[in-house]
């Protein structure tokens, strides 16, 4: 692959967290592909932002257009992974490729309801007290060159219940049919949850495939950084070239 042809890759984080989340990924790929991350609506450096589905896709569109090399490959992780899929359907010009990670299970159905009952219960609960049992999770779990910079970067608690309850009751494998582009699904092998529906994701998509992060669990990235990473790595140089 040369330099023309290296896509674009942009980063989108999950729930309460921030672009801090790539750090592994983006310092491992800089070098062979422009590559960004981006904060939210409601997340990090877009903390005072309100989310909205529409403000976020609008985030992923900027980035795309910042990095100037054309359509990219957009990764995607848990919320942000839904927010990559909505993104994907309104500018597939902008889409040489999708992965989605950790963000392939239906957000209908009576499953979801324990996730709307926890979008209720967080803005109940002292931010500075949810902050300290993330910091204390990360820090036993993770080494700091892996979460250093989420936990630097701080949780947007305060957006979650609005972010979820807008994606929760949205999508479902057949949203991925309305998806031009090559489309990876990877999710952390121990992801019970959240890779319920891989299968019916993948039937859904004619340029889908699916690859398991070995022992890893929701948080793939964090969980197994290099094997995550050689994923994308690998999925980003099998793309087609842009036309």
């Amino acid at each position: 692959m040369t330099a023309q042809d290296a896509p674009p890759i942009v980063f989108v984080h999950g729930t309460r967290f921030s672009a801090g989340q790539w750090s592994a990924q983006v310092g491992a790929l800089r070098e062979e592909f422009p590559v960004a991350a981006v904060d939210l609506p409601g997340h990090g450096t877009r903390s005072d932002r309100p989310w909205s589905l529409d403000a976020a896709t609008e985030v992923i569109a900027s980035a795309v257009d910042a990095l100037g090399a054309g359509p990219a490959l957009v990764v995607g992780h848990s919320l942000g992974g839904y927010a990559a899929l909505e993104f994907a359907r309104r500018h597939p010009e902008r889409l040489r490729g999708l992965v989605l990670a950790g963000a392939s299970a239906s957000t209908r159905g009576p499953w979801t309801t324990p996730y709307r009952w926890i979008a209720g219960l967080v803005p109940r609960l002292p931010a500075d007290r949810l902050t300290r049992w993330n910091d204390r999770l990360l820090r036993r779990l993770y080494p700091p060159e892996v979460v250093g910079e989420t936990i630097r970067n701080g949780y947007a608690f305060h957006t979650l219940p609005a972010a979820w309850n807008e994606v929760l009751g949205r999508f479902d494998a057949e949203t991925l049919r309305q998806v031009a582009a090559p489309v990876l699904i990877l999710n952390g092998e121990k992801d019970t949850v959240f890779r319920s529906g891989e299968a019916d994701f993948a039937r859904a998509h004619p340029h889908a495939r699916v690859e398991l992060v070995p022992r890893a669990g929701h948080l793939a990235n964090f969980d197994a950084p290099e094997a995550f990473t050689s994923a994308v790595r690998r999925f980003a140089r099998e793309l087609p070239r842009a036309a």
